[in-house]
């Protein structure tokens, strides 16, 4: 395959081999993804596990896009490979030391998971489908129910024991997917940027406030499209998970950059000089004060004041649209920024984004979209909204 090198520019004494930078765009938008997807099945294992009813108005909606959102995340991967036909080598010859061929095994699982435990969830509604309709799609969920029409009682507690057992194995399975990601920065000692004991936590912190952010969002469209009313008891409880989450993830970041400067190794005097200079507006104002600082001050306002109707609907939606986009910024920061410092520790580089292009901007953009577009769909062929068909309830909901 035909590569085009890109040079980048640089100041000060860099090796000749890092003037290319080698992770781009995607690399940032790969553990966004991930982050989504643990964040979201977050929410829903509240729900399905530990029986959170405020919830249970996204508890399905979450599943869904948890799965919408695992089915794009090898994407930005697979684009970035030169040949990506050489992916499939990392399951055909599985070495356990390596962290990319460990990620394999572990999104295998969490998809196959996740297609179970919505499967269980709806069959009583994909039974009821396959019995009433004669179209195309009646023919699908015939084909789903797996020839079987069992919806009696008895049944449907061995689904719901089923959906509750499913959703104990996804906690651990998904945040130890996203915590694998950190593990994956954290454990590359050659850049003073990445190497860090905290990164795994701070991804899997700042993934679980990104995903539960998402589904406000969503939640809150989805309401405003279908007419009804929003759920304030939910959306409250999705807030709180939000600002509980966020501060410890703020405290967390600012630990690790305090741990970098605190330790003063070699290097740091041009990390400071990064930080202050280049890396200025996207980190400490972008990422810290704006997508961070902000919704945490805002929904802490809130929570204060026992906010209600439209004013709580709109402060935690748009608190929410911020730790979206201040979660993106803290990846960017981290797979961009990272790469912007020279493992000389005397130089710098400087990343220039290209537009379109295999992996330019346009690229993210759609990448990032594409799991709201395949919601779409899944929500057609299963609903998620109480208004309509309930799927199974967890096992334990009585019990709360």
């Amino acid at each position: 395959m035909e590569t085009h090198a890109h040079f980048a520019q640089y100041t000060g004494w860099v090796f000749p081999n890092e003037t290319i930078i080698d992770w781009t765009v995607l690399l940032a938008v790969y553990p966004y993804l991930t982050g989504l997807v643990a964040g979201a099945f977050t929410v829903s294992s509240l729900y399905q596990v530990f029986g959170f009813q405020r919830l249970k108005p996204v508890a399905h909606l979450a599943l869904l896009t948890s799965l919408c959102c695992m089915l794009f995340v090898p994407m930005p991967l697979l684009l970035h490979l030169g040949q990506p036909l050489h992916a499939f080598n990392a399951m055909i010859t599985p070495h356990l030391t390596s962290a990319m061929a460990m990620f394999g095994f572990f999104a295998t699982f969490y998809v196959v998971l996740l297609m179970l435990e919505i499967w269980f969830a709806y069959r009583p509604y994909i039974v009821e489908q396959a019995q009433k309709r004669t179209d195309l799609l009646g023919k699908v969920y015939k084909l789903m129910t797996l020839g079987s029409y069992d919806v009696s009682e008895r049944a449907r507690k061995v689904d719901e024991k089923w959906v509750f057992w499913l959703a104990v194995a996804g906690i651990p399975g998904a945040h130890g997917l996203h915590g694998y990601v950190g593990f994956l920065f954290g454990s590359l000692k050659s850049r003073e940027w990445w190497s860090s004991d905290l990164m795994p936590v701070i991804f899997l912190f700042s993934a679980i406030i990104s995903g539960v952010s998402l589904l406000i969002v969503l939640y809150v469209a989805s309401c405003k499209l279908r007419r009804v009313p929003v759920d304030l008891a939910c959306l409250k409880g999705m807030a709180y998970t939000v600002w509980a989450f966020i501060m410890i993830a703020f405290v967390l970041e600012w630990l690790e950059f305090a741990n970098i400067v605190y330790k003063g190794r070699e290097g740091v005097d041009t990390i400071m000089a990064f930080v202050t200079g280049p890396l200025l507006i996207p980190y400490f104002v972008l990422q810290f004060g704006i997508g961070a600082a902000l919704p945490m001050l805002w929904l802490s306002y809130m929570i204060w004041r026992g906010t209600t109707g439209r004013a709580l609907v709109f402060g935690v939606t748009a608190s929410a649209m911020l730790v979206l986009f201040s979660v993106f910024m803290m990846r960017w920061n981290v797979v961009i920024g990272g790469q912007e410092l020279s493992k000389t520790g005397k130089g710098l580089i400087f990343y220039d984004m290209p537009f379109l292009g295999q992996e330019g901007a346009l690229v993210a953009i759609l990448l990032t979209l594409a799991p709201l577009l395949t919601l779409l769909g899944a929500i057609r062929l299963f609903p998620p909204w109480e208004d309509g068909h309930t799927p199974a309830s967890p096992a334990l909901a009585g019990a709360h």
